[in-house]
């Protein structure tokens, strides 16, 4: 997979039925149909989810047989930590150089 774009990354976790399938996904692997059931959304509308989760890094799911099984995948989760870190630390430094402004009156 290739640099993952976190526009896609925050587009796809927009959605609270993909944040549904992430959270079903945290805890551990799954096939599309076991998560269709609690979802009571279609088999089809599950891999449609699963497609946009899995273009962006977040999913990876493997077919063996007839089964397809999903799972975590961490690349699009280390996007989103590394963008976090890179704005919470450009945020903090602004913080910080307007409380040395406030502190000099």
């Amino acid at each position: 997979m290739g640099k993952i774009d976190i526009g896609r990354v925050f587009a796809a976790l927009g959605d609270p039925t993909r944040r549904a399938i992430v959270d079903k996904l945290s805890a551990a692997p799954s096939s599309v149909s076991r998560l269709a059931e609690p979802l009571d959304i279609t088999v089809t509308a599950v891999a449609q989810h699963l497609a946009v989760l899995e273009s962006c890094g977040l999913v990876k799911t493997q077919k063996i047989g007839r089964v397809r099984t999903c799972r975590i995948e961490s690349a699009g989760f280390d996007a989103l930590q590394a963008w976090i870190g890179e704005h919470r630390t450009m945020w903090e430094r602004r913080l910080d150089a307007l409380g040395d402004v406030l502190d000099e009156d």
